[in-house]
């Protein structure tokens, strides 16, 4: 189901920027083994898959600081800044080689990308681009594009070291808008999680929801204009001239659970 609490001017985007994990890609299990043989190397006991899966949105330094501190069961501001060096570098070089033991595309994803493709020309001539801003490490985020097929769709697949700054800053955002020349109006974030929407605010922009993923748990704490179920209802929510299924007032977001 859509629902629309601030209805985007769709026959007015140049610019849809997807996310990667959580909204394009379930990455869940590599990461979470990657995690895990990573604590294992360091004399660590494993943590469930899903509490792994709760660090996961704000780049890997903190993935990994925060599973060292859950292993540890002390606060990840007091974890040893050379043991996270090093831990952080293991994790890197296993997931580099792992990353696609599990990972897979979404169901719908690639239809639903094909589709928006098609609409590359809107109807009054407006060129649509494509582009990927994630907070994984640029090059994993590509080979995992690459790999699942997907890397054709986008003019940029950017990384949280492609940049100074990770999301929620707006530098990897706005840079992808300077390349391509398009407004914050003309732009839409897309992703699963709270950091996807905040990101989006920063950066003046517009911002869709996915209510699937990694995110749910947190997306609607800052609520986005637009929350879809599925990646298939990107098509209908991106489309000119569809109506979206369901508008609500924003007053109405407490009683919704994301």
């Amino acid at each position: 189901m859509i629902r629309v609490f601030r209805s985007i001017p769709v026959q007015r985007l140049k610019l849809l920027v997807f996310d990667l994990d959580g909204t394009l890609i379930d990455s869940a299990q590599d990461l979470c083994n990657s995690v895990n043989e990573t604590l294992r190397h360091f004399g660590r006991g494993p943590l469930p898959d899903p509490q792994i899966a709760g660090f996961v949105g704000n780049g890997v330094s903190i993935l990994v600081r925060k599973s060292l501190a859950a292993a540890d069961r002390t606060e990840p501001e007091s974890v040893d800044e050379k043991l996270l060096d090093e831990a952080l570098a293991f994790f890197v070089g296993y997931y580099r080689e792992h990353k696609l033991d599990f990972t897979y595309a979404y169901e719908g994803v690639r239809e639903a990308l094909a589709a928006l493709r098609q609409l590359h020309e809107a109807p009054e001539g407006v060129t649509r681009v494509m582009a990927v801003l994630t907070n994984k490490p640029v090059n994993p985020a590509r080979g995992i594009c690459e790999g699942l097929g997907m890397a054709g769709y986008f003019l940029h697949v950017y990384g949280g070291n492609s940049f100074p700054t990770k999301k929620p800053d707006p530098l990897g955002l706005r840079s992808l808008m300077s390349e391509t020349g398009a407004a914050p109006e003309e732009t839409v974030m897309i992703g699963d999680s709270r950091v996807d929407v905040e990101t989006a605010r920063n950066a003046g922009v517009w911002s869709l929801g996915c209510n699937f993923g990694f995110g749910p748990r947190n997306l609607m704490e800052l609520p986005p204009d637009v929350v879809v179920d599925s990646p298939a209802e990107w098509t209908e929510a991106l489309t000119p001239g569809q109506a979206p299924r369901q508008h609500l007032q924003m007053s109405a977001l407490r009683n919704i659970e994301g």
